[in-house]
């Protein structure tokens, strides 16, 4: 049986399933409401996005109510996976090193997130032995 590949959604449809991962399950209303928080969106394209991710299977859509209610179909770490997947392969040629030290030379990580990594690179090394 074939593995059922996960969609790569365009950086929109990134936006608004970011908002549906933080809030669960929402209508177009409160959709559009917290884009709006960022920059302006109008209801009908926020709408329109929404069907078009449904189409995608990108959302799931309760037609129960007067108002449709969305939720994100995918996981957040699942979408994450396929994104920086496709980024290690194109922008880094494969080298997790490579996007690890791109990553960490680019920002200032705070202590806790230091350890955590430090955590994970021990358990890695765990793992291996």
């Amino acid at each position: 049986m074939a593995k059922k590949l996960t969609p790569r959604p365009t950086d929109s449809e990134l936006e608004i399933l970011r908002i549906l991962w933080e809030n669960g399950a929402s209508t177009v209303k409160a959709v559009n409401e917290k884009l709006n928080e960022k920059k302006e969106s109008g209801y009908t394209t926020t709408l329109k996005m929404l069907q078009i991710m449904y189409e995608k299977n990108l959302v799931v859509r309760d037609e129960n109510e007067r108002s449709h209610v969305y939720k994100a179909a995918i996981k957040q770490d699942e979408i994450q996976k396929v994104l920086l997947d496709k980024l290690l392969t194109t922008a880094f040629s494969g080298s997790a090193a490579n996007l690890v030290m791109q990553a960490l030379g680019n920002s200032q990580p705070s202590k806790e997130e230091l350890k955590k990594i430090k955590e994970l690179l021990n358990q890695i090394e765990r793992d291996r032995k």
